[in-house]
């Protein structure tokens, strides 16, 4: 006997097509909550490769790594000392007695500059104070 196919309704075919469709959409919710669960470990590779992209340049080479300063050696003490016909004038002291001899002269004036000209053949030195000079600005060596 031949089988003679049973012809369904359409709304037997959706009932039919909607009850295999309900496990499906089980598993792909089920899915779903496993990727949004998965979410915070993708940001974190995310994270990871924006920092190493920051370690690029722009033009695609890579950034050397900071380089630690090198510690910073002490200057040696030194010392100026002008000799001239038998006498010795140490230059820091000449620089001390400029500014000793105009704090006398004007008390009130900050030095931000201070110039010193050492002229031994006078056996004087001439200084500028603020980048301006006077004839009483002179020191007796």
């Amino acid at each position: 006997m031949p089988r003679v196919a049973k012809k369904t309704t359409d709304t037997e075919n959706k009932a039919a097509v909607s009850a295999a469709e309900v496990p499906a959409k089980k598993a792909a919710a089920k899915k779903t909550a496993a990727k949004k669960a998965e979410v915070p470990e993708v940001k974190e590779e995310v994270k990871t490769e924006e920092v190493k992209a920051e370690a690029v340049k722009e033009d695609g080479t890579k950034k050397a790594a900071p380089k630690k300063a090198a510690a910073k050696t002490a200057e040696p003490e030194t010392t100026v000392t002008i000799q001239f016909q038998g006498k010795d004038i140490v230059a820091a002291q000449i620089v001390e007695k400029a500014k000793e001899a105009f704090a006398q002269i004007s008390p009130d004036v900050r030095i931000a500059s201070l110039d010193v000209y050492v002229k031994p053949e006078e056996g004087v030195a001439y200084y500028a104070v603020n980048g301006e000079g006077s004839g009483d600005f002179k020191i007796e060596l």
